[in-house]
């Protein structure tokens, strides 16, 4: 017969609450645990009642926590916690968390009041985007029109310089593309984050911390790009997320 499971807290977000609250989202594991707060002073953590154990960061598992801290985020600022952070007990909480790093919490709580995350991702039409390149490089265009008639392997070298020719150019055209993004955006922004892009045809994985008094001029901007674009890019824009881009907390428990 195996032991039962050690139970602790698994941990969401920190907020500023005084007051006791419970959220309708259930908590991580579905077991049907209640999310509610455990709170130090003005500082509170939602957790949820939880084995302690390593958490699979299976789809099931993220959209578990993604769906309290959204539920959260339509009260309070948070400050995210990394997934799968389980806590020993609520005492701990309190006392290794909410009273030793409040000074920490509360800046960086500050970041987020009054802000929103908001995420943006820019792709080209890579036939468009070839296309255009040839158009704009005589150099490329002319050595393209060159290798039309030899057959491939005589022309092996010339066509391995074309696709170096063409790399550069596809290289130089996403960070030219990516700063003029950014440049109509980053002004409206309080912070700006560029990701690594994963793709091929992805131009920009940016994320902005909007002043919520300027979500709508952020808005606008977007949808102004969007439209100048037209045929030759997409952008995919993502209205307030959880601000892990910008503010975050790791936890390690004392032993």
């Amino acid at each position: 017969m195996s032991e039962p499971e050690s139970m602790g807290k698994y941990m969401y977000c920190v907020i500023r609450c005084r007051e006791p609250r419970q959220f309708a989202t259930l908590g991580i594991g579905e077991r049907g645990d209640i999310v509610y707060t455990v709170s130090h002073e003005d500082l509170a953590a939602v957790v949820s009642d939880s084995p302690i154990i390593e958490y699979e960061s299976s789809r099931r598992n993220m959209m578990a926590h993604t769906l309290v801290l959204e539920e959260v985020m339509r009260d309070f600022a948070i400050l995210p916690i990394r997934f799968g952070t389980v806590a020993p007990s609520g005492e701990t909480i309190q006392e290794q968390v909410l009273k030793r790093r409040c000074e920490d919490i509360n800046n960086l709580l500050n970041e987020v009041e009054g802000r929103k995350e908001l995420g943006l991702k820019a792709f080209w039409f890579e036939d468009m985007v070839l296309r255009e390149i040839v158009e704009e490089n005589p150099p490329i265009r002319q050595l393209r029109d060159k290798l039309a008639g030899p057959p491939p392997q005589q022309s092996y070298q010339e066509r391995i310089r074309l696709g170096e020719m063409v790399q550069i150019a596809l290289g130089k055209k996403r960070d030219a593309d990516a700063e003029m993004i950014l440049a109509r955006l980053r002004p409206l922004a309080y912070r700006c984050k560029s990701n690594p892009t994963v793709s091929d045809q992805m131009i920009l994985n940016a994320a902005f911390l909007v002043d919520v008094s300027r979500e709508a001029e952020f808005d606008q901007a977007v949808q102004q790009l969007d439209a100048e674009m037209g045929s030759r890019r997409m952008l995919k824009y993502v209205d307030q997320v959880p601000p892990y881009n910008f503010v975050s907390i790791t936890i390690k428990w004392d032993q």
